[in-house]
């Protein structure tokens, strides 16, 4: 039986949601890794592998703390929402980056947020998690609870940190570091790419 790292580690390159390479992020850092989890739309086996690990994850939560909701924000995230709240028989709502002018206005779509309310936040991945406290803002302000945190990768670029300073519980699937060690000891990947990954993330750290 893998474990749920061997598992997203192996979706995520045989989808190549994983890229390598020299990619531009959001900081306009350079980074020799890209995470884009819509890849995923295109391979219903790998979707469905990390719709279920997250429900899993979502699920043992679930045993000693209370989730009424599930939220997330476009884009990313919201691909996967839907599915992982299908599995859990529970109701999502995704915050719009913007808010939204015509029709039904607002920043909030899927529904209502209700006072009181326990929403879990679910999202592709974090980097510095500041994007994550942005967009818990709005729940908060229909006076919902937003106790826990959780994406498929962290970046290890301090996200964690911020998010649990900021009074969250953090959950990830996988660090960046479990993923690459997990393919290198697949022999998927050559040790200099993931050596080039590690070294990044170290460097990131100091």
């Amino acid at each position: 039986m893998l474990d749920v790292v061997s598992k997203v580690a192996r979706a995520l390159f045989s989808s190549d949601c994983l890229k390598f390479g020299s990619f531009r992020i959001k900081s306009g850092a350079l980074s020799p890794y890209y995470i884009d989890l819509s890849c995923l739309l295109s391979s219903p086996e790998d979707f469905c592998c990390v719709v279920d690990a997250v429900a899993d994850e979502i699920k043992r939560i679930m045993s000693f703390d209370k989730i009424d909701k599930l939220a997330s924000i476009e884009l990313k995230g919201a691909l996967l929402l839907p599915s992982i709240a299908c599995r859990l028989e529970l109701p999502c709502v995704v915050v719009r980056k913007a808010e939204k002018k015509y029709g039904v206005t607002g920043r909030i779509a899927g529904g209502t947020v209700v006072r009181g309310e326990h929403i879990l936040f679910f999202d592709d991945v974090v980097t510095d998690g500041m994007s994550k406290v942005e967009g818990m803002k709005p729940f908060e302000e229909f006076g919902a609870q937003v106790n826990h945190v959780m994406v498929v990768v962290d970046r290890e670029q301090g996200g964690k940190e911020n998010i649990e300073k900021s009074g969250y519980k953090f959950r990830a699937l996988a660090t960046i570091s479990e993923l690459v060690k997990c393919l290198l000891q697949f022999s998927y990947i050559p040790e200099e790419q993931a050596n080039a990954v590690l070294d990044y993330v170290k460097e990131s750290k100091d």
